[in-house]
This record gives C-alpha cells, sequence and structure tokens, in this order.
C-alpha cells in the first residue's frame, strides 16, 4: 500500500472493546491510514457495505443479529468484491478452513492479534484484490 494511500476499514464488531483495540491498532501502522468505520450489528454493517467505497472488512462472527458462518456469509454474499477478515475469539481451524476456502481474505484470532499481524492481513486482502481484479 503506497503511504498516502487511506484505506477505508469497516469493522463489524459489537464489543466495544475490541472495536478500540482494532482501532489503536491501526493508528500504530506508521505506513499507511486508515479510516475506520464500525458496524455493532452485522445489519448495520451491511446498510454500510451497500453504500460503497469500503476497502476491506474486518468482520466477527459473533453478532448480536447474526452467530458463526451466517455472518461471514451475509457479507460475503452483499459484497463479494470486498476482502473479508475474519475475526474471532475462538481458534477453530475447521472454522478458519471454511471462511477462507469459501472467500474470506484472513481469519484472525483476537487473543492472538496484533498490529503487525493486522497490518499483513490487510495488505495481503487488498493486494489479493488488486490483482483479482487485473486479471
Amino acid at each position: 500500500m503506497p503511504a498516502a494511500e487511506t484505506v477505508k476499514v469497516l469493522l463489524i464488531e459489537d464489543n466495544r472493546g475490541d472495536a478500540r483495540l482494532m482501532e489503536a491498532m491501526l493508528a500504530e501502522a506508521g505506513d499507511a491510514q486508515f479510516e475506520l468505520e464500525t458496524a455493532d450489528r452485522l445489519s448495520s454493517g451491511l446498510a454500510r457495505l451497500a453504500k460503497g467505497g469500503v476497502d476491506v472488512v474486518l468482520l466477527d462472527l459473533g453478532l448480536p443479529d447474526s452467530w458463526g458462518f451466517d455472518s461471514f456469509t451475509g457479507v460475503y454474499n452483499r459484497a463479494p468484491d470486498v476482502p473479508i477478515i475474519v475475526l474471532s475469539g475462538l481458534g477453530d481451524r475447521k472454522l478458519a478452513m471454511r471462511a477462507v476456502q469459501e472467500g474470506a481474505q484472513g481469519y484472525l484470532i483476537k487473543g492472538q492479534l496484533d498490529a503487525q499481524l493486522l497490518m499483513r492481513a490487510i495488505r495481503h486482502a487488498i493486494g489479493y484484490r488488486r490483482e483479482k481484479k487485473a486479471a
């Protein structure tokens, strides 16, 4: 990602503490600018996606109005061209593999996440989308 580029991130996460942590991690990125928007429900996240202009989605699978893989499919079906990075409190290998096989660009475990790992995942997701568009 070029230094001057602003990456628009939509975080769909109902836990305010986790949302603040993601915001702090994105603020640590010295070589990229992020514009973070948050939604605390799948429905409000989908409404924001419908407006366009989102570069990457960080998606918690446990939301008040959606749970588990249904959260992922809801976002993916609405915006299949927007990279999705799944955030989970669970280190569930089967779920992680399924999410990636179904189109997620990453699966990150909240308790094992740091700013560097988050940045790598976002860079990968954006790069993958660019390659896919160029093909």
